[in-house]
């Protein structure tokens, strides 16, 4: 399929979502969708693993945000979110297995204002 194809189409194949640059509220570019978190049973895509910091890659951080933070903008051809790049530093420390703690899931989601993906 090609570039045009894709931009005419309101879905995009999760491949095609790493690497799209994510803005602030003020345009301002904060970081790169490394890769999504799906929930098997209802298929709902329920964070973006964003990068953002570092130089060319090197001390970057990765932090899962809620999906629902996001807005695609076709003119920035990229996401668009509230989230500031303070609040992703303040976020709730996430142990290696953080998609599988409920309590972590909980404290992101009110750290962003955010309803709960799961009611």
């Amino acid at each position: 399929m090609s570039e045009q194809d894709y931009s005419a189409s309101s879905v995009i194949s999760s491949d095609r979502v790493n690497g799209t640059a994510v803005y602030g509220a003020d345009g301002q570019h904060i970081g790169m969708i490394d890769h999504l978190v799906i929930d098997k049973v209802s298929g709902k895509i329920v964070y973006a693993v964003m990068s953002f910091g570092g130089f060319l890659g090197i001390g970057q951080d990765h932090h899962p945000i809620p999906w629902t933070a996001l807005r695609y903008d076709t003119s920035l051809a990229g996401y668009v979110t509230t989230i500031t790049e303070d609040q992703l530093r303040q976020a709730p420390v996430r142990g290696d297995d953080w998609y599988r703690d409920r309590q972590w899931e909980e404290r992101i989601y009110t750290h962003y204002g955010l309803p709960y993906y799961w009611v």
